[in-house]
């Protein structure tokens, strides 16, 4: 049989089975093919870094090695991460749990042949004792914080407003501070124009940008290439196209005029880098600083801190919903790859919500079908 990337023969012989400490030997032989067959899978050297640590750390807390681990050692080390002063967080749980259940996969599929090494070797065999029934529950229910929402369309204009109230006061002043300033006005409007995530935000460049040949009006801005958009687990970054859309078509003149010689080309850094935000000190604006100016835009607004530069995104979604858009069209627009997804993102408003009652009652009694019962 061909040789595959993890496979016994590759990373163990039978004369290590008879060394001191065997069983470390052989531990470390399993891990050493599990990365091997992560890396053959294209995982990044991130993912697997973290998911070897997670499972070297299993181990250490178990005292015991896959041969001899069963659900409850996996049960006993959950329950161990999530007490304490600092527990850690449902998500990291869960991807500590999915760590240990691909290792314990790997171990167990016959064509890498670890089964019958430990049978002979040590007279048992590894099994998964990763189940739904003892791990986090991978749905929608803890996907979204619950503070976390969309924007009203009331408190995005008061944000805008007021962000481009200080950008006049400031160069009216004289100020050096007005450039930045403006530079963040446009990063926010075009996060919430496109429905970005942050880091996406952070690495557009300026040819990110395209024509849409079915809408010419736009220009050179009809769509954007998303060039870091969030992968799969290990998958790292992929790509996806965002059209611009009618309802938020005034960001193809911010961008206009962001990409002329009246907005970022008056930073120095302008000349050296291809990012649409380029930073005072030179290169990219990091991820963090767009994070803090939006935090500090938002108390001094007064809105509640749970409305973070995330909820731009959820904004989006929400009132692309609340315009009629097809919801398989913004799940692709935003990249999710699960319809819930996108449907835990929209926050509709209770008048839109009352709205489409009310569109459903006359309808249906212009139709003369079903009559609307009294309260």
């Amino acid at each position: 049989m061909e040789a595959v990337p993890g496979q016994v023969p590759a990373v163990l012989t039978d004369a290590d089975v008879g060394l001191f400490r065997a069983d470390e030997r052989v531990f470390e032989a399993m891990l050493d093919g599990w990365r091997a067959q992560m890396l053959a899978r294209g995982l990044t050297s991130t993912t697997i870094k973290a998911r070897y640590g997670v499972v070297a750390r299993f181990q250490r807390f178990a005292g015991t090695f896959p041969w001899q681990w069963g659900p409850e050692d996996l049960e006993d080390f959950q329950a161990q991460r999530r007490s304490g002063p600092r527990p850690i967080s449902i998500t990291t749980l869960r991807a500590d749990s999915s760590a240990v259940a691909a290792f314990c996969t790997y171990l167990t599929t016959p064509v890498y042949g670890w089964a019958a090494f430990c049978q002979q070797a040590f007279g048992d065999v590894p099994a998964q004792v990763v189940f739904e029934w003892n791990t986090p529950r991978h749905t929608a229910d803890d996907a979204i914080a619950p503070g976390r929402r969309a924007f009203t369309r009331a408190e995005l204009q008061r944000l805008f407003d007021h962000l481009d109230d200080h950008i006049d006061r400031e160069h009216a002043a004289g100020s050096k501070r007005w450039l930045p300033a403006l530079r963040d006005s446009i990063a926010f409007k075009t996060c919430y124009a496109y429905g970005l995530r942050r880091r996406e935000l952070t690495m557009l460049e300026v040819g990110d940008f395209g024509p849409n040949p079915h809408v010419p009006a736009y220009g050179r801005f009809g769509a954007m290439q998303v060039r870091w958009a969030k992968g799969t687990t290990g998958s790292g970054p992929r790509r996806r196209t965002v059209l611009t859309v009618p309802e938020f078509d005034w960001v193809v003149g911010l961008l206009r005029f962001w990409t002329g010689p009246g907005g970022r080309a008056r930073f120095p850094a302008a000349e050296s880098t291809d990012a649409l935000w380029p930073s005072e000190r030179g290169g990219r604006l990091r991820l963090g600083s767009l994070g803090d100016a939006f935090a500090a835009l938002r108390e001094e607004v007064g809105l509640p801190k749970e409305l973070g530069l995330h909820c731009l995104r959820h904004s989006y979604v929400t009132h692309l919903i609340e315009a009629g858009y097809d919801p398989a069209f913004v799940q692709t627009q935003v990249g999710h790859a699960h319809a819930s997804t996108t449907e835990l993102y929209t926050s509709v408003s209770s008048d839109f919500k009352q709205k489409t009652i009310q569109q459903m009652i006359a309808a249906r009694l212009a139709t003369g079908l079903e009559e609307v019962p009294d309260a």
